[in-house]
């Protein structure tokens, strides 16, 4: 198989670190907690106010800028000290192939008759093929080496 190729976030990959960060779930209902690639895909969290006990929570993404898309959902994951107590976590996996090159995704939040969505202020949220260094040239260390052509 083709050697893993990681995808890099466009947007701060842990926004639930950031100051407010509960403040802006509970008036947006639903925000993104942390991304990271791995070589078994996409893995992230997603933290939702707690507005009933029947909720569902699901990625949006796209591997082809919205040409085809899929919906995954996202699993409730217990909290032995939650949040505030008014919040939720629920955990995805995106399986990736290993030839991608970029993927979008948003976020969706149903409860209550309601469906709340998270896409990074319109934006969504964006990753990329991780940007490869270019190879360093050969090192001489002290400036001795020569090139002969015969």
């Amino acid at each position: 198989s083709p050697p893993f190729s990681p995808l890099e976030p466009l947007f701060p990959p842990r926004p639930g670190s950031a100051p407010g960060f509960l403040e802006r779930v509970r008036r947006h209902k639903v925000r993104l907690e942390w991304v990271r690639s791995e070589p078994a895909g996409l893995r992230g969290a997603v933290r939702v106010l707690n507005v009933a006990y029947e909720k569902a929570v699901s990625v949006r993404y796209t591997l082809d800028a919205w040409g085809t898309c899929a919906e995954l959902p996202a699993a409730y994951q217990p909290s032995p000290a939650p949040a505030g107590g008014d919040t939720d976590r629920f955990a995805f996996l995106l399986p990736l192939p290993a030839a991608a090159v970029a993927l979008e995704f948003a976020l969706r939040y149903r409860v209550a008759g309601a469906e709340y969505w998270d896409n990074n202020g319109g934006d969504n949220y964006r990753l990329r093929e991780r940007q490869r260094p270019p190879p360093a040239p050969p090192h001489d260390p002290d400036g001795t080496a020569w090139i002969h052509f015969i």
